[in-house]
C-alpha cells in the first residue's frame, strides 16, 4: 500500500473530519467529538496550516489519516513558554496498524522543527508515543491542567534542551473545551 503525507487544504476539510469521527467511534476514552475539535483548532489563532497533514493513497488520492499540532503555552508564574500540541491524530479504523499514524508523526515533527518549534506536547497512549522520543513531560516538570495519569502525558524536544529551564502547567487554547 503506498501512503502519501501532505498539507491538508480547505477542499479536503470535510472529509478530514469525517476520517476523524471515524477513527475514534470506538475507542474507549474518547468523546466522540474529535472531529468538531479539529473544526475549532483550524478557526482559531493557534492553527499551523502547515502542521495539518493527511494520509492519502497514492492510487486514488483517498484521504485515510489525519494529524493536527496546534499552538500552546506550558506557564509557570511570569514564564511563557510556546510549544505545540500533538491533537489528534486519526486513522481510519481499517488502515490502523500498517504504520500510518507512524509516518503522519514523524513528518509532522519534522515539519514542526523545520518551522522552528522547539517543543511538542501529547496525551495518549503510554506505549505508543514513546517510540517518537516522547517521555513523561513531568520529567521537566511540566504538568497537564486537568487530571491524568502521569505516563499518558508527555513531551518531546525537537530542539536540543529545549525544555531544560521549563516547567509549568501546560495551557490549552480555549477551543479544546468548547
Amino acid at each position: 500500500m503506498n501512503i502519501s503525507i501532505r498539507k491538508e487544504l480547505p477542499h479536503d476539510y470535510k472529509m478530514t473530519e469525517e476520517v476523524v469521527q471515524r477513527a475514534f467511534a470506538n475507542m474507549e476514552l474518547s468523546d466522540k467529538k474529535e472531529h468538531e475539535l479539529v473544526a475549532r483548532i483550524r478557526l482559531a489563532d493557534v492553527f499551523i496550516p502547515e502542521l495539518s497533514l493527511v494520509a492519502t493513497t497514492t492510487n486514488d488520492n483517498e484521504i485515510v489519516g489525519h494529524i493536527l499540532l496546534s499552538k500552546i503555552t506550558i506557564v509557570s508564574g511570569m514564564q511563557s513558554v510556546e510549544s505545540l500540541a500533538l491533537a489528534p491524530l486519526a486513522v481510519l479504523p481499517e488502515y490502523q496498524n500498517k504504520g500510518i499514524g507512524k509516518l503522519l508523526i514523524l513528518k509532522a515533527l519534522q515539519q514542526a522543527k523545520e518551522l522552528g518549534f522547539s517543543s511538542v506536547v501529547v496525551l495518549g497512549h503510554p506505549e505508543y508515543y514513546p517510540k517518537f522520543g516522547f517521555k513523561a513531560a513531568s520529567n521537566w516538570g511540566i504538568e497537564a491542567p486537568f487530571e491524568v495519569p502521569d505516563d499518558a502525558f508527555m513531551a518531546l524536544e525537537l530542539q536540543d534542551n529545549a525544555l531544560a529551564n521549563v516547567s509549568g502547567v501546560v495551557e490549552y487554547p480555549s477551543v479544546f473545551f468548547e
